[in-house]
């Protein structure tokens, strides 16, 4: 490694250390975005990893109240303390990131841009152990990667760089686990996206960061998983799951109805070209490409499952549209900037999250003054409940409230001209004609996958028909303001 980098800073330049002729064009675009991501740095204690030549250095020193700069090279340190030297905010610091000691609990964020790509998936896992015991409870890592292939255009002799696919990098991270006291702690992602500049400038999706955040892990609560994220990912949306859901839905959707019920449901919006549009776990992003393609609307779709988001991405390859990006997310850490969207929408999500006021403030925070709020949700009927729905409740880790409670929980939240729907009829007679439709084409389906996974979702179908009819479950439609 270090036979490569004495090759590549030669001059200490931009264009070395990003490997790209390109690099002053990009790092216009790709700078301020990658800064636009980070957590809130003031009066913060920020480690950045690889800091190169500088080109966060100044940026985090602006704002945080002290940065460790680290570099492997030292020609390349040096030209960072010749740029942000007067800072006197920044300890410089020559060194191998593998052998690095750091006392517990010493910084706040974490930050690297292009340097566990240079690492084996052992050094990079004993790293991830370090930084877990680096970092101050609820602390936080960014880190950005080039994944599957190269992406820079500078001519190498030989290349020891790690492509790996993000996945690999979800894995690597997350899996991860110290214990400090008695307390077992791990990374949770907030956010994983394709840096954007990268995809305007080079058509180029492989530029991957992510924001992970250190806490408690409580297995408890997500049935012996890591994360809740893998819960997710290998239970109820395990790839194939996923495949059958669209199966039944249509082309990338997931939802209740499909494409006929997002028809209805945005034409109670004021929709207007230019827009900006969350889209609250956006699935295979259906909604996403008919809002940008019908409305001229820009949308952000985020999910907790990678795996929605991974097939999302190949879905946007038939649906192409810049006006549509996805990133894999958790909404309840995940920040964005006062009146960032005009629309929040979300389609049978929230069902997921159990503090429903704490992220019904965040998107009031997130709308523009008389901006709207969208949902439609999985509900519950007044309480008892049956033993089956109880235990269907407990399985899926569902928190459901009814649509009244629903609504309320929006009004204090702050929002105006609330509208709660018990739109159960809808979903009923949607499930229906699904049900139909998956039982007439039961040959297709199975050839497709197979009779035992027929039988299953024939079954679930037949199930939530009971469970709407009993009174237990509902689905609620839920049309709010922020007010102007």
């Amino acid at each position: 490694m270090h036979q490569f980098w004495e090759e590549h800073s030669q001059n200490s330049s931009l264009e070395e250390m990003m490997l790209d002729s390109r690099a002053q064009e990009l790092t216009q675009e790709d700078t301020p975005e990658i800064l636009s991501l980070l957590p809130f740095l003031e009066g913060q204690e920020v480690l950045e990893l690889g800091a190169g030549i500088g080109r966060f250095t100044g940026s985090l020193a602006g704002l945080a109240h002290h940065v460790t700069a680290v570099d492997f090279m030292d020609s390349f340190l040096k030209r960072n303390r010749e740029e942000n030297g007067h800072r006197t905010n920044i300890t410089f610091l020559q060194a191998d990131v593998t052998t690095l000691e750091f006392p517990s609990q010493s910084f706040d964020l974490i930050f690297s841009n292009w340097l566990f790509m240079y690492l084996s998936d052992a050094e990079l896992k004993a790293l991830v152990q370090q930084m877990l015991l680096w970092l101050k409870p609820h602390g936080r890592i960014f880190f950005r990667e080039s994944c599957f292939y190269q992406s820079g255009n500078s001519h190498r002799s030989f290349n020891p760089s790690f492509y790996r696919k993000p996945a690999e990098y979800n894995q690597l991270l997350t899996s991860a686990q110290v214990t400090i006291g008695n307390t077992p702690y791990g990374f949770e992602i907030v956010l994983s996206r394709s840096v954007q500049a990268y995809i305007k400038r080079k058509q180029n999706q492989n530029q991957i960061c992510w924001l992970l955040q250190k806490g408690p892990r409580e297995l408890k609560s997500t049935l012996g998983y890591d994360t809740f994220q893998k819960f997710l990912d290998n239970e109820q949306y395990a790839t194939r799951s996923i495949r059958r859901y669209e199966w039944v839905f249509g082309p990338t959707f997931v939802s209740t109805g499909g494409l006929e019920s997002t028809k209805k449901l945005v034409r109670l919006l004021d929709l207007k070209p230019g827009q900006r549009v969350l889209d609250v776990g956006c699935g295979l992003g259906g909604s996403d490409f008919y809002l940008a393609k019908e409305f001229g609307v820009e949308v952000l779709g985020l999910d907790l499952s990678s795996n929605m988001v991974e097939m999302a991405l190949e879905r946007a390859q038939k649906e192409p549209s810049s006006l549509v990006q996805f990133e894999i997310s958790d909404v309840t850490r995940r920040i964005f900037p006062e009146a960032s969207f005009d629309i929040v929408y979300s389609r049978d999500t929230i069902l997921h999250i159990e503090d429903k006021i704490s992220l019904f403030r965040r998107f009031l925070l997130w709308l523009k003054p008389g901006g709207q709020l969208l949902i439609s949700d999985y509900c519950c009927g007044p309480r008892p409940w049956s033993t089956v729905f109880t235990q269907y409740v407990k399985q899926r880790k569902y928190n459901l409230l009814t649509p009244d409670e629903y609504g309320q929980l929006l009004q204090e939240a702050g929002f105006v001209q609330v509208q709660a729907l018990d739109s159960t009829n809808q979903m009923l007679s949607s499930l229906t004609q699904e049900l139909q439709a998956l039982e007439s084409s039961k040959e297709t389906f199975v050839q497709e996958f197979s009779e035992e996974e027929f039988e299953s979702m024939a079954s679930s179908w037949r199930a939530k028909l009971q469970r709407c009819a009993a009174g237990d479950q509902r689905w609620g439609v839920f049309l709010a303001r922020k007010p102007e």
